[in-house]
C-alpha cells in the first residue's frame, strides 16, 4: 500500500477510535447493542448481523471505546478495500496509483462515513461487504471464473452476509447480477454453479424468514410500509440529493471525469441502481442519508481516477478546484466531528429547560448513561420493576444503561422493544422517564396512569455546560390506552 494511504488510513482510525471512547451511544447504537444483549434469529426492523457481530464483547461486558473498534475495524477495511479494488480495475491505467489513493483521499474526506466508521450501523456492515463483492464480481467478470466452484460460493456467502445486514443489500444484489449478465449473456444461467451460490444465499438468510415466520412476517410489513413512504413530492427528492452532496462531499462525484477506465465502468451500474431507488424513496419521504453509504463506497475507485486526472491536469484550475473542494470537506468532517465531541459548542446552544427551546442534536449524544444509572437506583429504591418511555427513540439508551430493567414504551405502534418486553400490563407499575429534548407531557388518567409522583430532575452536563434534563417519576395503574402529547410549553 502506498505510504500516504497506509498514513491517511492510521490517522482516520485512531481518530475514530479516540472519539469512539469519549462519546455517548446514539440512538441506533443502543438498540442494536440491544440486539447483542437479545440473541435472536432476526429482529423487527433490520436483520440480526448488526447484534451478531457485537454479541461476544457485549457479553465479555466490554467498555464502549471497545465495542467501537467493529465500526472502526469495518471502515478500515472497507478504504483498505477500495484503494485494492481501484488498484486491480485500473492495473493497466498510467494512473493507476494515484487514483487508488484519491479513492482513499475521497471516502476519508466524506463527512457521513465518519459516523459510520464510528457508530455500528447495518450500512457500516454493508459497505465493508460491498467492497468485497465487487471484488468477488471482478473475479467473476473472468470467463475461466464461471467454472470455479470457490469463487461462485464464495460469492454466495457474501450475498448471504449482506443480506443478513440489511434488506437493502437486494439492490446491490440486482445490480451486480445485471452486470455478470451484461458480461456474460444468457449462457450465464446454464451454470449449474451461479445457483448453488444462490441456494447458499438464501441458507444464509434462512433465520431472517424462519423469524418472520414465526412474527406474522412483522419484519417485511414493517420495511415495506416504511419504503412506500407518504405522498410523493419532487421537493424532498430534491433535498435528498442536497443532503447527500453535503453528508458525502463532491470529491466523490469526480467520477464524472473517470477517462480510460472501461474495466471499471461497470461500477456505474452498481452505484446508480441503488441511488435511484432510494432517491424515489426519498420522494415519498422515506429514505435517509446514510443508505446510499454502500452505493457511494462503489463508486470511489471512479472517483479517485478522476481526482488523479485532475491533479495531473496541465490546467493549474483544476489541481486548485482540487485542493479547494478537499480542504472544504476536511474542514467539514472537523467540524462535524469537533461539534460531537463538544456537544455543539459553541455553534449550539445548551439547555437548562424542562423543555428545550431550540433543537442540539449532539447534546444526544451525552448524559444518557448517568440517567440510566439514575433510573436503576431510583426503581430500586421504590420497588419499580421496569422503566417507560413515551416515544421509542427515547428507549434504546435507556435499555442499554438501565439494563436489566425493562423498557416499556407507551405508545401504540410496533417496535422492537414490544418484542421484548410486551406492553405494560393495566394497573401496571413503572419508572417514567422523560428527556427535556422530546418532552412529553405526563400521562395520567384515561389516557396514562392512576398517579405519578416527581422522585428526582437530572441536569445532562458536558464540559461544564448543561443540555438537557431528565426527569423520573414513580407512576402506577396504568390504564392500558396510551396517547402520548409532547410538551409544547416549558413546565417546572
Amino acid at each position: 500500500m502506498h505510504g500516504r494511504a497506509r498514513g491517511v488510513l492510521a490517522l482516520v482510525f485512531g481518530l475514530h477510535a479516540l472519539l469512539g471512547a469519549a462519546l455517548g451511544l446514539s440512538v441506533d447504537e443502543a438498540h442494536y447493542l440491544l440486539y447483542a444483549a437479545h440473541p435472536a434469529l432476526s429482529y423487527f426492523d433490520h436483520p440480526p448481523l448488526v447484534g451478531w457481530v457485537q454479541w461476544p464483547l457485549v457479553a465479555l461486558s466490554a467498555p464502549t471505546g471497545v465495542l467501537r473498534l467493529i465500526p472502526g475495524l469495518l471502515w478500515l477495511a472497507t478504504v483498505w478495500g477500495a484503494y485494492r479494488l481501484s488498484l486491480r480495475l485500473l492495473a493497466s491505467h498510467a494512473l493507476a496509483q494515484p487514483a487508488a489513493l484519491g479513492a482513499v483521499l475521497a471516502l476519508a474526506l466524506a463527512p457521513l462515513l465518519h459516523i459510520l466508521g464510528i457508530g455500528l450501523l447495518p450500512d457500516t456492515l454493508l459497505m465493508a461487504l460491498t467492497v468485497a463483492l465487487l471484488w468477488q464480481t471482478t473475479t467473476l467478470m473472468d470467463p475461466e471464473a464461471l467454472d470455479r466452484p470457490a469463487a461462485w460460493l464464495l460469492m454466495g456467502a457474501l450475498l448471504g452476509l449482506a443480506g443478513l445486514a440489511k434488506y437493502t443489500a437486494v439492490f446491490t444484489a440486482l445490480a451486480l447480477g445485471l452486470v455478470l449478465l451484461w458480461v456474460h449473456g444468457l449462457r450465464l444461467l446454464r451454470k449449474p454453479w451461479l445457483w448453488a451460490a444462490l441456494a447458499l444465499a438464501v441458507v444464509l438468510v434462512l433465520p431472517v424468514l424462519v423469524w418472520n415466520a414465526q412474527h406474522q412476517w412483522a419484519s417485511f410489513v414493517y420495511q415495506l410500509a416504511h419504503g412506500k413512504g407518504s405522498q410523493w413530492q419532487v421537493l424532498h427528492v430534491l433535498r435528498f440529493g442536497l443532503l447527500q452532496l453535503l453528508a458525502f462531499g463532491p470529491l466523490l462525484l469526480a467520477a464524472a471525469w473517470a477517462r480510460g477506465a472501461r474495466r471499471a465502468a461497470w461500477l456505474w451500474g452498481v452505484f446508480a441502481l441503488p441511488f435511484a431507488i432510494f432517491a424515489y424513496m426519498a420522494g415519498g419521504g422515506s429514505s435517509l442519508p446514510h443508505w446510499t453509504a454502500p452505493a457511494w463506497v462503489a463508486l470511489a475507485p471512479l472517483a479517485g481516477l478522476g481526482l488523479a486526472r485532475a491533479w495531473q491536469s496541465s490546467h493549474r484550475a483544476a489541481r486548485w478546484l482540487v485542493l479547494g473542494l478537499g480542504g472544504l470537506q476536511a474542514l467539514a468532517c472537523a467540524g462535524l466531528l469537533g461539534l460531537m465531541l463538544s456537544a455543539g459548542w459553541p455553534v449550539l446552544p445548551g439547555s437548562d429547560a424542562a423543555v428545550a427551546k431550540q433543537p442540539n442534536p449532539f447534546a444526544d449524544l451525552h448524559g444518557w448513561e448517568a440517567a440510566g444509572a439514575r433510573a436503576q437506583t431510583l426503581a430500586a429504591q421504590h420497588g419499580l420493576g421496569s422503566v417507560a418511555v413515551q416515544n421509542w427513540t427515547l428507549a434504546s439508551r435507556l435499555g442499554w444503561y438501565a439494563r436489566p430493567l425493562p423498557v416499556y414504551v407507551l405508545e401504540d405502534r410496533e417496535t422492537q422493544f414490544r418484542f421484548w418486553a410486551g406492553d405494560l400490563p393495566v394497573g401496571g407499575n413503572t419508572l417514567l422517564v422523560d428527556w427535556s429534548h422530546l418532552a412529553y407531557e405526563v400521562p395520567l388518567g384515561a389516557q396514562g396512569f392512576a398517579s405519578c409522583t416527581l422522585l428526582d430532575t437530572q441536569q445532562a452536563t458536558h464540559w461544564g455546560r448543561p443540555l438537557a434534563r431528565f426527569r423520573f417519576y414513580d407512576c402506577r395503574g396504568w390504564s392500558g390506552q396510551p396517547q402520548p402529547r409532547l410538551t409544547l410549553a416549558p413546565t417546572s
